[in-house]
């Protein structure tokens, strides 16, 4: 016993705070990955498999966003129950199986049946990150370390459409999803040899329909959170409306060419901006007055952005630089939404996680298709869906703080101890 408890503290004095979330942020980039590497590679797959209709391709990033909605329902009950760590290395582990099996697909909708069982794994690569961060932090410092997350998440969107243009450089878009792979066996490899577990033993829940039912049926229907979910999946749908239809949107209509990586590269790297900065600033004012300034400065941005898509002659230096301050102020909404969404369940996070990604990624993938499918030619469907997505934001985060912006509800967070179990 004295032999177990040491190799414990051992492994809690070798995984501080900043690896943990490093290692968290480097879990979800694999989603991120799995989507934007594909980008460069879309017109590509449209010739190899035998699409007829452009629009058609979209639905690769679109189904696999769809599909790990639904998929993250399940991982965080049980990681509830049998802890953070062993259902994290089966997501994984089924992330690089079914990558493997995309790249060895013989047509279009075998892609996308093996994008739906890809994104299986995708599911508790975003719910278990922020259950675990969840463990450890609360409040205002929650809020904090989820934006110190994003940065580095957000690198991975930065470069993964040049990624994928590299590969394509000197192998074709199979090869693509054999990186996606090998990626997440270097993932797998960290978690397995530094991550401990982050759950309580007394805050195991047992795995039973009516318990799991309870805690998801209660993290639906809180009011103080449901808002900023539905509301934060708002504003997710717009942005996945934009990489749905930025290829053909910047790359083709606007004449980007291969120019499209960098301005998408550069439009990432304004978001990470922006969460760094908001994880500079939130512990002083708040996540609450952050973003409700950001969801405001949205709809106005979005109504300019609206006004220039019905110009006849639309460049893209009059899209870029709107959409770019859109994505920077999602940077100030998203990682604010999702902490004050899940302040309220510390016994239930991994539950609560659960419902509120497949709320936010199933709204939002629904909504990202709708906005990918109505283009037209023009940035107008898009402008239209950052707007509309701005203002019903709005609408849910009033209806969560009844009718009451800006206010500070709970003092800034500090990190509490946490007991590792191995």
């Amino acid at each position: 016993m004295a032999s177990d408890q040491s190799h414990v503290t051992a492994r809690v004095r070798t995984m501080g705070a900043r690896e943990t979330i490093a290692m968290m942020a480097l879990t979800m980039a694999l989603q991120a990955l799995a989507v934007d590497a594909m980008l460069p590679a879309l017109g590509d797959i449209a010739t190899d498999l035998s699409v007829p209709d452009a629009n058609q391709r979209q639905l690769v990033v679109g189904v696999f966003l769809l599909a790990s909605g639904f998929a993250s329902l399940l991982p965080g009950s049980l990681a509830d129950r049998y802890g953070r760590r062993p259902i994290l290395l089966g997501c994984i582990g089924l992330y690089v199986l079914f990558s493997l099996g995309c790249g060895l697909v013989t047509s279009f909708d075998m892609l996308l049946g093996m994008r739906i069982l890809q994104a299986i794994g995708c599911g508790g690569l975003a719910v278990l990150p922020a259950a675990i961060i969840r463990d450890r932090f609360s409040g205002d410092q929650m809020a904090k370390q989820m934006s110190i997350i994003s940065v580095v998440f957000l690198v991975v969107p930065m470069l993964a459409p040049s990624i994928g243009q590299f590969v394509l450089l000197f192998a074709g878009w199979r090869w693509i999803f054999v990186f996606l792979a090998a990626m997440g066996c270097v993932m797998a490899t960290w978690v397995a040899l530094r991550l401990p577990e982050t759950l309580r033993p007394e805050f195991r829940q047992p795995i039973r329909f009516s318990s799991i039912a309870a805690n998801m049926i209660g993290a639906a229907t809180n009011r103080a959170s449901i808002g900023y979910v539905l509301g934060g999946s708002l504003t997710f749908g717009a942005l996945i409306g934009y990489v749905n239809c930025s290829q053909q949107l910047v790359g083709e209509r606007f004449g980007a060419g291969t120019m499209f990586p960098l301005l998408f590269g550069l439009s990432a790297l304004m978001m990470a901006i922006a969460n760094f900065s908001n994880s500079r600033i939130v512990e002083r004012f708040g996540a609450r007055r952050v973003s409700h300034t950001a969801i405001f400065a949205f709809i106005l941005v979005s109504v300019v952005q609206t006004w220039f898509s019905s110009l006849p002659d639309q460049t893209l230096w009059q899209f870029m630089p709107l959409m770019i301050t859109n994505m920077i102020l999602i940077g100030f909404i998203g990682a604010n939404f999702n902490s004050i969404a899940l302040q309220p369940f510390e016994r239930t996070a991994g539950s609560a996680s659960s419902v509120q990604s497949f709320l936010r990624m199933v709204i939002g993938s629904i909504i990202g298709i709708v906005i990918g499918q109505a283009y037209d030619g023009t940035a107008h469907p898009l402008a239209l869906g950052l707007l509309a997505a701005g203002i019903f934001s709005l609408l849910f985060v009033l209806f969560s703080e009844k009718g009451k912006l800006f206010r500070r509800i709970h003092p800034p967070g500090t990190p509490r101890p946490v007991v590792f179990e191995h």
